[in-house]
């Protein structure tokens, strides 16, 4: 009697089976697609964060405290974390930034007109430790005035 190749193997292929379909069901159960997607925008989205570090260069107390910000990497926007919503009109994102005397952290928020991010949110926060840490708001829209 010759055996099949399923017959011989049976005892591995139910395992196998049940592991792979535990993992293909984590995996699509998790935020992780989406985080990738979100990612994979950010990277594609210099301009994002080009406008915001040069909104922050121009920023007196950014410019004394860390200096002037160097551009983004892709990397830094890889090691970051972003959030697209509402079909990527809008964005929330924080990246590690260098200037040229110390390093921070740009939070910011915005959303799309057009072809144009207008920005909500804009902040420096440097990398301290203890009483030391600072917060420089850029761009706050609780301290935006309104005339309506």
């Amino acid at each position: 009697m010759k055996l099949t190749w399923l017959n011989k193997n049976y005892k591995w292929l139910v395992p196998v089976l049940t592991i792979f379909i535990i993992i293909t069901y984590l995996l699509a159960s998790s935020n992780l697609g989406k985080t990738s997607t979100d990612l994979a925008q950010a990277y594609t989205d210099t301009e994002l964060y080009q406008e915001a570090i040069n909104k922050a260069n121009r920023n007196i107390r950014v410019l004394e405290l860390i200096g002037e910000i160097q551009p983004v990497g892709k990397m830094t926007i890889l090691n970051g974390e972003v959030q697209y919503l509402d079909n990527a009109q809008k964005v929330t994102s924080t990246v590690k930034v260098q200037g040229s005397k110390d390093n921070a952290k740009l939070d910011l928020s915005a959303y799309r007109n057009g072809d144009v991010w207008v920005y909500e949110l804009i902040n420096l926060r440097i990398d301290k430790s203890g009483d030391n840490a600072q917060s420089i708001e850029i761009i706050n829209p609780e301290k935006q005035c309104s005339y309506e």
